[in-house]
């Protein structure tokens, strides 16, 4: 459960989060999309020149594929340039490469697979990907993701007062509204106190209770015409009118204080409604009385969430809510989380809107570097209210490559067709919509992108929105979309035109265009058969069997530990089976002759639960007794109660060992209880245990080794036996337990390799078949100009 934040409705955002066999097989076109992208290494530059003479060709394949020297060596240069250093090929081998590429490429367009509906929606949907680099300004978005990270370090406190009016109003009201934000400013400045003319100008719902104070925010809590004034004034100074869509706003910036970062805490919450009845304030207050007594009495907060809180989403996670900045939650909760500062410590209750809360302390966590963030500021600064800036940024350029000729007359009788419906968000378009052209946009090249009066209209009816400003007119909201339906379709006319203005976009969808190709290509002919032609892959390992053996290798387990005691522990616990850990549980205590699970007993043995859930290969000892003054039966009806509720939860059976004690322990209290130890029997916990808050201060591995393939192994002379042995600051002890001669791989051993080699068998065939079918020619002598 996050608690909203409510101190203005229409400022305030919602908060949102800135964390088989081995076959060679590519993951298809999506690979190539990223793969093409990523070469992008500069901004797109708009290019004209006349038209050149034919280039010199370096490949033909058949008979009507010609490839120019320039184009294959641009792609032996971008792949080099993306590749790892260890793995860049010389031209020649990148010209084979490159040949088979096209060789399937060729085959995927003999066979029509460029013409199908599913491989055009599958390209559109790529252009559409790619086009987005070319339809945003990369440089303001990082400017503004960069601004937004410097804000982040500080909280403004500010109060404002809200005149409203709509976008779309008339003049007149437009005028009236900023008149009496100038009139309410002048009351301000002649010394008037804030609180009292908000509560009596301010249209703000929340005014009545807080005077128009929002308390404290940070960047993306506000809209960003009113954040860019907050953040701008000085402490104490008063703004003049600021216009968002929401109206005008007088804004007065009350403090400044550092960025208090991010805080996580958990809650119990005793729900209590505002219009609660004083006999329910009574029992929901007496209530959080008792939860927090237990807590000062030692027990567990989680325990506690799950018995008492009303949070329905928490409380089976022990209460624990997400991490929350300043401005994201209620603020009486807001401020007693950042109180605490010790993990694990608690509040007093507390009371806010939603009931009572008592809160511990997870972590309080600073803001993150700006490098770790970017991804996320990015993305936020170009969805949230700073898009509009991004979008007249690029209108403006745009405007300059685009001329919109719009027929007036027209034009006058679309807008004719608003009516008060519009306000209502029912306006239905015309049954027989003008066919005639609204608008046309062209551009350089002969580019023209004609828009149909229809367009508009279907626009009008998708876009809009019931609205209950007051002052509005059809007339008002329907000028206001067509400006907008102008610029939307400046952003189309450039979307449209991307191939013949951008060389480089042009190269990167054909890029895109053949990786798909290809992927067809490949799934059909190599990739699908090596998999599901088992027939296939035993009659290539069985011609093949000599390259499928075993050498001779080791059974061996290697311990590394930081020092000889560690050492020497590790080895003690790995004595026996299952191997113990040192590990144990609260005991359950139980009352004279009672062998029942008590909420308060379920509550403690579902610790339990939890970690035999998460540590699959625990064995947990359960054992139970009696004193002497209880029925023999008692523990052992003890020990089925938590046998029971274990088993019903999902623990298996045969992972608890049960201890059935009698009367063996002290009598009293002590005496009667179910006590609990963990063992395991995976080495691998043990070393976790061992290692403790050191990472990798113990590690354990186990494996068949042949040579060359671990460096303790091959260190030991090829036989059993146990060595210890200092490797630099780590001792190490390797046992190796068995010899293993060399032998023939059966098909089950060897499937992973035989179907990775199967598939590059099908693929050579493939390629064979294509050469023939398709001559390869290769001008020698530009090749060779090429690798001078």
């Amino acid at each position: 459960m996050r608690l909203p934040a409510s101190n203005s409705l229409f400022l305030r955002l919602s908060p949102s989060s800135f964390g088989t066999p081995a076959v060679c097989r590519l993951t298809g076109s999506a690979l190539l999309l990223w793969f093409v992208t990523a070469c992008k290494t500069s901004a797109p530059v708009v290019t004209s020149a006349p038209e050149a003479a034919p280039k010199p060709v370096v490949l033909s394949i058949g008979s009507n594929k010609a490839f120019s020297s320039d184009e294959f060596f641009d792609s032996f240069t971008k792949n080099q340039l993306s590749a790892d250093s260890s793995q860049r090929t010389d031209i020649r081998s990148y010209l084979d490469l490159y040949t088979n590429l096209k060789l399937k490429v060729l085959a995927a367009e003999q066979s029509g697979r460029d013409t199908t509906e599913a491989f055009r929606e599958e390209m559109a949907t790529y252009r559409k990907q790619l086009a987005q680099t070319y339809l945003t300004d990369k440089t303001l978005v990082e400017q503004l993701a960069t601004e937004a990270y410097q804000r982040m370090q500080q909280e403004v406190r500010a109060s404002h007062i809200l005149i409203p009016v709509a976008e779309e109003a008339i003049p007149a009201d437009t005028l009236a509204a900023y008149q009496l934000a100038l009139a309410t400013r002048k009351r301000l400045q002649d010394g008037e106190p804030f609180a009292t003319v908000a509560k009596q100008v301010s249209k703000d719902p929340t005014v009545s209770r807080n005077g128009g104070d929002l308390g404290y925010f940070s960047v993306f809590q506000t809209i960003y015409p009113f954040e860019n004034a907050a953040y701008q004034l000085p402490v104490g100074s008063l703004s003049a009118p600021v216009r968002t869509r929401f109206g005008y706003h007088l804004i007065q910036v009350n403090d400044r204080r550092p960025s208090r970062g991010k805080v996580q805490v958990a809650h119990i919450l005793v729900r209590l409604s505002p219009s609660a009845e004083p006999a329910g304030v009574a029992a929901a207050k007496a209530r959080i009385d008792e939860v927090y007594a237990k807590l000062k009495a030692g027990e567990l907060f989680e325990t506690l969430a799950r018995t008492y809180s009303d949070d329905a989403q928490s409380k089976n996670a022990g209460g624990k809510l997400p991490p929350f900045a300043t401005g994201q939650n209620v603020p009486a909760l807001e401020e007693a989380a950042f109180d605490l500062t010790t993990p694990g410590s608690y509040s007093p209750p507390i009371r806010t809107n939603y009931g009572w809360h008592v809160l511990k302390l997870i972590e309080r966590k600073p803001i993150e570097t700006f490098a770790e963030l970017a991804p996320a500021l990015r993305q936020k600064v170009a969805t949230d209210s700073r898009s509009e800036a991004i979008r007249q940024t690029m209108l403006q350029r745009f405007s300059r490559d685009y001329n919109v000729k719009e027929n007036e007359a027209v034009k006058q009788a679309v807008l004719a067709k608003a009516d008060s419906s519009l306000i209502q968000g029912r306006w239905r378009m015309p049954v027989n919509p003008d066919p005639s052209t609204l608008l046309t946009v062209s551009g350089a090249g002969g580019f023209s992108l004609n828009v149909p009066a229809s367009k508009f209209f279907t626009y009008v009816q998708q876009k809009q929105l019931p609205r209950t400003e007051t002052g509005l007119t059809g007339q008002g909201i329907i000028q206001r979309m067509y400006s907008r339906f102008v610029g939307d379709q400046l952003f189309a006319a450039e979307e449209a035109n991307l191939e013949k203005k951008y060389p480089e976009f042009r190269a990167l969808l054909a890029e895109v265009r053949d990786g798909v190709l290809l992927s067809q290509m490949m799934e059909e002919k190599v990739w699908e058969r090596s998999l599901s032609d088992s027939t296939g892959q035993k009659q290539y390992f069985e011609q093949n069997k000599s390259k499928y053996t075993y050498p001779a290798r080791a059974v061996a387990t290697i311990i590394e530990a930081n020092d000889d005691k560690l050492l020497a522990e590790t080895k003690v616990r790995l004595a026996t089976s299952p191997y113990a850990l040192k590990r144990s549980a609260p005991d359950l205590l139980f009352e004279a002759n009672q062998t029942a699970l008590s909420p308060a007993r379920r509550d403690a043995l579902f610790e339990v639960l939890v970690t035999m859930v998460k540590n699959p290969a625990y064995v947990l000892d359960v054992t139970a007794s009696r004193d002497a003054n209880e029925k023999d039966s008692t523990s052992a009806g003890r020990l089925r109660s938590v046998v029971t509720y274990l088993t019903s939860n999902g623990v298996q059976l045969a992972r608890i060992n049960e201890k059935d004690l009698q009367g063996a322990r002290s009598n009293g209290d002590a005496a009667r209880r179910v006590s609990f130890t963990y063992l395991t029997t995976s080495k691998q916990d043990v070393a976790r245990v061992l290692s403790g808050t050191v990472t990798d201060a113990v590690t354990i591995t186990e494996g068949i080794f042949a040579k060359g393939q671990n460096a303790y192994v091959d260190e030991l002379p090829w036989q059993t036996g146990s060595k210890s042995f200092a490797k630099g600051n780590k001792v190490v002890q390797v046992t190796i337990s068995r010899i293993d001669q060399p032998r023939p791989r059966t098909f089950a051993e060897a499937r992973g390799a035989v179907i990775n080699d199967y598939q590059a068998y099908l693929e050579q065939r493939f390629l064979a078949d294509l050469r023939q079918k398709y001559p390869v020619q290769v001008n020698e002598e530009e090749l060779k100009r090429l690798l001078k």
